[in-house]
C-alpha cells in the first residue's frame, strides 16, 4: 500500500495543477492620441480579461483607415474622428456604426515659459517662429488646429510659420525638439513624461468654440478572427473604468 501511494501521488498532483492560460491576441488600430491613455487602457482591461492579449497599432487616423481599407489586419480601430469609421462602416469595412468613444481636445503647448493670456493669439506674435502641428489632410487634430486658427483669422498671418507633422503624437516630438511652440492634444499633457511642464506656464488648452469638437469614434471590423474578443474590449471603451481613464487624459466624456 505504501508504495502505491508513492505511485499515485504525482498523479493526484497533476490533476491538481491549473490549467495554463491560454492567450488570445486582437490586432486594433489606434489614433495616435490615444498613444498616452492605451496603456492604462489595456491594463485596466487585462485585468477582468488575462487571457486576451491586446497589440495596438498606432497612426494617424487617415493613414489607418487607408490600410484598413485595403484589407490590413485590424478588429477594432479606436479613429480620432467620426468622418474615417464612418467611411469604413459605408464601404463594410466596419460591422458595427461608428460610436463616439471620448472627444478630444487641443492645447498650445511650449517646452519654454509663454505668456498665454492671449489665448491663441500667441501664434501671430514674433517670438512665436516655429508652430508645430499635425498634418490637416490626415489628422483630426491637424484639422482641427487650421481651424481654430482660420477661426481667429490668424491661419493666413501665420501659415509660413508652420511645421507639419504626420500624427499628433509626432507633433508633440517636434514641439518639444524643433518648434518654439505646438498645437497638440490636450491628452499628451497627463502623461507621466510631461509633469515638469505647467498649465498656464507650459500650456494652455486651445478655446473649443474655435473649432469643431473632436468627436472620437470607433468600430468593429469585418476582419476578425475572433470576433466575441474584440467585442469584449470595444464594450470595455464604454464602461465607467475607461471612461474614469479617459477623464484623467483629458478627454471630455458625455
Amino acid at each position: 500500500m505504501k508504495y502505491l501511494l508513492l505511485l499515485l501521488t504525482p498523479l493526484l498532483y497533476a490533476q491538481e495543477a491549473p490549467k495554463a492560460l491560454v492567450h488570445t491576441t486582437i490586432n486594433i488600430a489606434v489614433a495616435a492620441n490615444v498613444s498616452y491613455a492605451i496603456d492604462a487602457l489595456k491594463d485596466k482591461f487585462a485585468q477582468n480579461h488575462p487571457e486576451i492579449q491586446v497589440n495596438v497599432t498606432l497612426g494617424s487616423s487617415g493613414k489607418l483607415a487607408a490600410q484598413i481599407s485595403h484589407g490590413a489586419p485590424y478588429g477594432l480601430f479606436m479613429s480620432a474622428n467620426m468622418a474615417y469609421v464612418e467611411k469604413l462602416y459605408l464601404q463594410h469595412n466596419a460591422i458595427t456604426k461608428p460610436r463616439v468613444y471620448a472627444r478630444g481636445t487641443l492645447s498650445l503647448f511650449s517646452t519654454k515659459k509663454q505668456d498665454f493670456t492671449t489665448g491663441i493669439e500667441l501664434l501671430n506674435t514674433k517670438s512665436i517662429q516655429k508652430i508645430a502641428i499635425a498634418n490637416p489632410k490626415t489628422a483630426p487634430y491637424g484639422k482641427a488646429a487650421k481651424e481654430a486658427m482660420q477661426t481667429a483669422n490668424i491661419f493666413n498671418a501665420i501659415k509660413h510659420k508652420l511645421i507639419f507633422a504626420e500624427s499628433i503624437a509626432q507633433t508633440l516630438s517636434f514641439t518639444m525638439a524643433a518648434a518654439d511652440i505646438g498645437l497638440v492634444a490636450s491628452s499628451s499633457l497627463y502623461s507621466a513624461k510631461m509633469s515638469a511642464y505647467k498649465k498656464y506656464i507650459n500650456y494652455v488648452k486651445v478655446d473649443t468654440k474655435l473649432y469643431t469638437p473632436i468627436k472620437q469614434g470607433v468600430s468593429l471590423l469585418s476582419f476578425s478572427k475572433n470576433a466575441q474578443k474584440y467585442r469584449l474590449f470595444y464594450e470595455f471603451l464604454f464602461s465607467e473604468e475607461a471612461k474614469k481613464i479617459f477623464k484623467q487624459y483629458g478627454y471630455i466624456i458625455l
